[in-house]
């Protein structure tokens, strides 16, 4: 995708919404794009197997298709979209790969371990887990954040990232890599999303924290940092409290449009493969173009 496609792409964004997270893919206008058309795969993941929480839509099915692309094989956790996980399955087919869909909530820790365990049996290995499943809530006021809200957002932000790395811990050796999804409102912050901010943070607390307990194993533990990107989860979340403001999803970053997941997926393979063998703890910041940091 050009830049000037991607453009046209974003205007074609209008007010929507749907009534339930993560949000459905096939209820999406215009679609997202998943990876371009003139991506070469180079066996980078080649003999791989990795997983990918929230692997049915967004940002997730992305990573998968661009894994699958370059050798691995995937399985995708989903908590309930069975329709778009079987979409990625077959995407991920569709590139010669085997693939696996899992359905559970990474809120369950004992989920999590017997999704490891199946993974393994059935695909063989585990070289790359990819914690990316998330859910937001938009609140103008903290007051109005319940205290089960607050608790679901830990839970499913950085609970099942938790959960889902100490299950796979045991299976992952030297050259295997972890992959988290952060956020760009962790260094932010987000005045509308005080307490899915605060997770991210964490997680960029959780990233750094243990790339350095794993680097003597050599378990590599990085992560990426998206920006607004196109995804079921904006017309599920903004949509809800604004659908008109759907439609300028975006519009405020440097390069004045929502990114693309097919956009994200290459950050997650140069992450999981060994292009970034001396790189542990760090992020990667797809944003559009906003600066973070010094």
């Amino acid at each position: 995708m050009t830049s000037q496609e991607a453009r046209e792409k974003a205007a074609a964004i209008e007010a929507q919404e749907q009534d339930r997270q993560p949000g459905l893919e096939s209820e999406m206008q215009p679609p997202a794009e998943f990876i371009r058309e003139d991506y070469e795969g180079s066996g980078k993941l080649e003999g791989n197997v990795a997983i990918v929480t929230g692997g049915d839509s967004g940002i997730g099915r992305a990573a998968a298709v661009h894994f699958a692309r370059e050798g691995a094989d995937v399985a995708v956790l989903y908590l309930d979209e069975e329709a778009d996980a079987e979409t990625t399955a077959e995407m991920v087919e569709d590139e010669g790969q085997e693939s696996l869909t899992i359905a559970g909530d990474v809120r369950d820790s004992a989920f999590c371990q017997v999704a490891v365990e199946e993974v393994v049996e059935e695909l063989g290995d585990l070289n790359v887990l990819v914690n990316n499943a998330a859910v937001q809530v938009v609140k103008t006021d903290l007051t109005d954040i319940t205290d089960e809200q607050w608790e679901e957002t830990f839970a499913t932000n950085i609970h099942g990232y938790f959960y889902m790395t100490k299950a796979a811990l045991p299976h992952l050796q030297d050259g295997d890599t972890i992959v988290n999804t952060t956020s760009i409102n962790a260094f932010k912050g987000n005045d509308t999303l005080v307490d899915y901010s605060t997770t991210k943070g964490a997680i960029v607390a959780f990233t750094r924290s243990l790339s350095q307990q794993l680097a003597g194993e050599g378990v590599r533990v990085n992560q990426v940092a998206p920006g607004p990107i196109w995804t079921p989860l904006i017309p599920a979340t903004i949509g809800q409290f604004d659908p008109e403001a759907v439609a300028e999803f975006g519009r405020d970053v440097p390069m004045g449009r929502p990114g693309q997941p097919s956009e994200l997926g290459p950050a997650y393979v140069y992450l999981a493969c060994e292009d970034s063998s001396y790189m542990s703890g760090q992020t990667l910041h797809i944003n559009g173009g906003s600066i973070i940091g010094g």
